[in-house]
């Protein structure tokens, strides 16, 4: 054969130097075209290109694995728990339950119990003392804690499975469906991302236990892509650090997301911008960080350098101030294209505020269905107003039990391929880190099905559930009726509520028939009627024959509604977290109080 001198390959070191200034050069035309006029450094913009890039490759490829999995559900789930089932197999819990033995999803069931906390809680406290292979076969992560909304907060375990699988099946398959549903949404604008650095406490062996989540500032790459700057996630006072986000996201006009775990924390972000955003453009002008924040002199140095006066940003943000908040998030931000929170379950509320006042205008994404168990669903339908989710066959195992057998002694569980349209369970799962046949309480209703497998919409928790007399209101009845009943109180809006069973109240009350105490938030009215109070009672009798019912023998009360100062359900959640060492990354609000203190402590705001 006979190469042309002109067709010979340069030597290898002037061949890559090619190979990388062509590479910059595409990557400089894409982020140029994407960067929207934002001063920052080409190798912070470079780091966050790569770092986007990445997950957009990986995203596609789970989206791919995951459609072919859903085209093979029975088979998937049978060889997920397999896989789980023989890598446990010779712990002292594989052994009692003789996992080497089974060999399908039938044996399994025949021989392992449907399961609740309490089979695992010395189990977990053995691990903790620092024996090993008492249910999984590695030393677990962490020991996470649960948020206890249900009741009190358990120990769990968090394995490197666990996590995997969140990031691979759960973050990077809804980044690509939010990518393609929402194109503008991919591009090297960053994110403002509310977290909050968990504080961890140590068991017998050294395990940390805390909740489930990492901090962004434990990988360099990844804090490209936010505006919070590293130093202010080594604060550990939740309300500095809300500041911090604040006060780095207003310095930049160009952010394009903001993010959470849940439509809570980005709604009382904007409660604390309402509150102090003079301060915050006051920092902004000067090029300083509030003397109002308890920072270690070395932190406030590193915070202060990151910080230049800016009076034109700071005009900016006066004037849209002072504009009202309506609608402030897109005046702020312009370019701002997404809010990425959980806003379904007990976070309903709070993204129904945000879209109304804060935040008209942009779009929100519920990306997840998850807990500290693990992932369960994702959703692949970023703008589709009602927030459903595909279970992930690989993550989960999952059963079902009917919504009519919840209280059967011995259920009778269905598989992924046996559940039928329309119909409530309460999920049974199984997963990476020590869980079988676990019953996590929640009740999802299957809504369709993607290929075969389910897809579900969250209704309720178990543990959420008015029950004074068997009547068993779940959160979503009871909510569905209580904006019912708001919108017919004229000027009122609802920011918070919660309820109390009459028998948690004690003596407090007075002699009366079980009833529903309920404590409410509202903008727009100081007081209601007899009349207006008791129209909640009659939406809840229109919405739930067995709540009309008993009310009409009598053996169930009225309501009792109680308005509470502004601001009440801000503290009432200051004081759930430091009760249950909750992080506020994880902490969703209790809609039925089981402790008497939190009903007192609401009794005590009540103004009328």
């Amino acid at each position: 054969m006979i190469v042309h001198e002109t067709a010979m390959p340069p030597p290898l070191p002037a061949a890559l130097g090619v190979c990388f200034l062509a590479g910059t050069v595409l990557i400089w035309r894409d982020i140029s075209s994407k960067k929207k006029g934002e001063t920052r450094t080409f190798s912070s913009l470079l780091s966050h290109y790569v770092a986007v890039k990445a997950v957009g490759w990986l995203g596609r490829r789970q989206r791919q694995k995951l459609e072919a999995d859903t085209l093979n559900v029975k088979e998937v789930q049978e060889e997920t728990l397999l896989k789980r089932l023989r890598k446990n197999a010779n712990t002292c819990y594989g052994k009692q339950y003789d996992f080497s033995s089974i060999h399908d999803t039938d044996g399994f069931r025949t021989r392992h119990p449907i399961t609740t906390y309490e089979h695992y809680r010395e189990l977990i406290m053995r691990i903790a003392s620092g024996q090993e292979k008492v249910l999984i076969a590695e030393k677990p992560l962490i020991l996470a804690m649960t948020s206890g909304t249900s009741g009190p907060s358990s120990m769990l375990l968090s394995t490197k499975d666990t996590n995997n699988e969140f990031f691979l099946q759960g973050v990077a398959v809804c980044l690509d469906a939010m990518w393609k549903a929402l194109p503008a949404t991919d591009s090297l604008q960053r994110t403002t991302k509310f977290f909050y650095t968990p504080t961890f406490r140590q068991s017998e062996a050294g395990i940390p236990i805390g909740p489930n989540s990492s901090t962004p500032a434990s990988s360099r790459h990844m804090l490209n892509l936010y505006t919070t700057p590293a130093p202010a996630f080594e604060v550990s006072s939740e309300k500095d650090t809300l500041y911090l986000h604040l006060l780095f996201a207003l310095k930049d006009p160009t952010v394009g997301t903001l993010e959470s775990n849940f439509a809570s924390t980005v709604f009382y972000a904007f409660v604390a911008l309402q509150d102090r955003w003079q301060e915050l453009v006051d920092d902004i002008e000067q090029g300083k960080v509030s003397s109002a924040l308890v920072l270690e002199p070395k932190l406030r140095a590193r915070l202060e350098a990151l910080m230049k006066p800016d009076p034109e940003r700071a005009a900016q943000l006066r004037a849209h101030f002072q504009d009202g908040f309506y609608g402030i998030a897109k005046r702020l931000w312009p370019h701002l294209h997404l809010v990425l929170a959980v806003d379904s379950g007990s976070n309903q509320i709070y993204g129904e505020m945000l879209r109304e006042n804060y935040c008209q205008g942009v779009p929100f994404y519920s990306p997840f269905y998850a807990a500290t168990e693990g992932l369960i669903g994702v959703n692949l339908w970023p703008q589709d107003a009602n927030r459903r989710y595909l279970l992930c066959p690989r993550s989960m195992f999952c059963e079902f039990l009917p919504e009519s057998s919840l209280e059967e002694s011995s259920p009778h569980t269905l598989l992924m391929e046996e559940v039928k349209e329309g119909q409530n369970y309460e999920l049974v799962i199984t997963n990476a880190s020590g869980l079988f046949r676990y019953r996590i309480g929640d009740i999802v209703k299957v809504v369709g099905f993607h290929n075969q497998c389910p897809v579900v919409e969250f209704q309720y928790r178990r543990g959420q559930m008015l029950n004074v007399r068997g009547e068993k209101v779940s959160e979503a009845l009871f909510l569905g009726s209580l904006k019912k009943a708001v919108a017919q109180w004229p000027a009122a809006q609802l920011v918070d509520y919660c309820c109390a069973e009459s028998g948690v109240m004690g003596d407090s009350i007075g002699g009366s028939d079980p009833h529903y105490q309920v404590f409410l938030e509202l903008k727009g009215v100081r007081n209601l009627t007899e009349e207006q109070r008791y129209k909640l009672d009659i939406c809840l009798q229109q919405d739930s024959a067995v709540y009309k019912s008993f009310r009409i023998k009598g053996s169930i009360g009225p309501m009792r509604v109680q308005l509470v100062a502004e601001g009440t359900f801000r503290e009432l959640r200051k004081q759930m977290m430091a009760f249950s060492n909750t992080s506020p990354n994880t902490f969703k609000m209790h809609r039925v109080l089981h402790r008497k203190e939190y009903a007192h402590f609401l009794l005590g705001k009540t103004i009328s």
